[in-house]
C-alpha cells in the first residue's frame, strides 16, 4: 500500500468541502476520482498532493504527508494539471527541465533523464519549439515529461496525479495519454490517481474508482461496481444504459 487516507476533512471556513472515512491505494493501480461537478473531486486530489489544508491522516508510504520534506515529497508525488500557463517564452525542453528542481543530478545525468522522458512522451522532437506555440495536446505531453522527470529519482514507488489533465486535449490525444499512463501503471507499477469526467474513459482504462457525491466519498472499488446504473442516476441525474464494445469494454450510452 502506497497511500492511506483516514478520516479526511477539508473545510473552507465553517463549510465542509469534503469528508471521507478510509481509502487505501496500492502500487500498480489506476484510480479514477469520479462525481458530478462540484462534488469534491479536485479537493480530494489537492489534499493528497499536499496542496490543501486538511484534518485527518494522509499516509504516504506509512508517513504522514505533512511530515514529508517538500523536496522529498516532490520526488514522490507528481501532479499533471489541466493546463500550465507560462508567462515566459520557454522552449519545450526548458519546461521539461523544470522537473529537475527537486533532484540532485549531474549535468550529464540530467540531460539523459530529460531526453528519455521526452522520448517516452513523444515530444523529444519538440525540444527547441517554443512552448506557447505548441498545441494543447503537445503542451500536455511536454508537461507529462516534466512530471516524469520530477518523480524519476523516487526512492519508493511514486504517485502520478492527473488533475483534469484531459480537458485541453482532443479525443485522439485523450486516448493517447490514457494509454500511456496505463502502460506506466502496468510496466513500472506506479500508482496513478486521476480526476476524470468521461465515465467511458474510466470504464476502459481504470482499475478502480472512488465516487464522491456532495463532498462525501460514497463508494469505492472496481469501476464496473462503482459505475452502476443506480449510482449514475443518483449522482449525475442520468438514466444510463450499457453496451459492450467490440473490445469487450462496458460502455455507457
Amino acid at each position: 500500500m502506497i497511500l492511506s487516507v483516514n478520516n479526511l476533512q477539508v473545510k473552507a471556513g465553517n463549510k465542509t468541502l469534503l469528508r471521507t472515512t478510509h481509502e487505501e491505494f496500492s502500487e500498480g493501480e489506476f484510480w479514477a476520482i469520479v462525481g458530478a461537478n462540484g462534488a469534491g473531486k479536485s479537493t480530494f486530489l489537492k489534499a493528497i498532493s499536499g496542496d490543501n489544508n486538511y484534518t485527518g491522516d494522509i499516509l504516504l508510504h506509512g508517513k504522514e504527508l505533512r511530515q514529508w520534506d517538500s523536496m522529498e515529497r516532490a520526488r514522490h508525488v507528481g501532479v499533471l494539471p489541466q493546463s500550465s500557463i507560462l508567462s515566459f517564452a520557454f522552449k519545450a525542453k526548458e519546461v521539461v527541465e523544470l522537473g529537475l528542481t527537486p533532484l540532485s543530478l549531474s549535468r550529464e545525468q540530467a540531460e539523459q533523464v530529460v531526453n528519455e522522458c521526452m522520448r517516452r512522451c513523444d515530444c523529444l522532437h519538440l525540444a527547441d519549439e517554443y512552448y506557447p506555440q505548441l498545441s494543447g495536446g503537445e503542451q500536455q505531453r511536454v508537461n507529462l515529461a516534466r512530471v516524469l522527470v520530477q518523480i524519476s529519482q523516487a526512492k519508493q514507488t511514486p504517485i502520478l496525479l492527473l488533475d483534469e489533465a484531459l480537458s485541453a486535449q482532443d479525443l485522439g490525444h485523450q486516448h493517447q495519454l490514457l494509454e500511456f499512463v496505463t502502460q506506466l501503471c502496468n510496466k513500472q507499477n506506479i500508482l496513478i490517481v486521476g480526476v476524470l469526467h468521461d465515465l467511458n474513459h474510466v470504464l476502459k482504462y481504470c482499475d478502480k474508482a472512488l465516487l464522491i457525491d456532495q463532498g462525501k466519498a460514497v463508494q469505492k472499488g472496481n469501476v464496473e461496481k462503482v459505475l452502476n446504473a443506480e449510482n449514475i442516476e443518483r449522482c449525475w441525474r442520468y438514466r444510463a444504459e450499457f453496451i459492450t464494445s467490440s473490445e469487450g469494454h462496458k460502455l455507457i450510452i
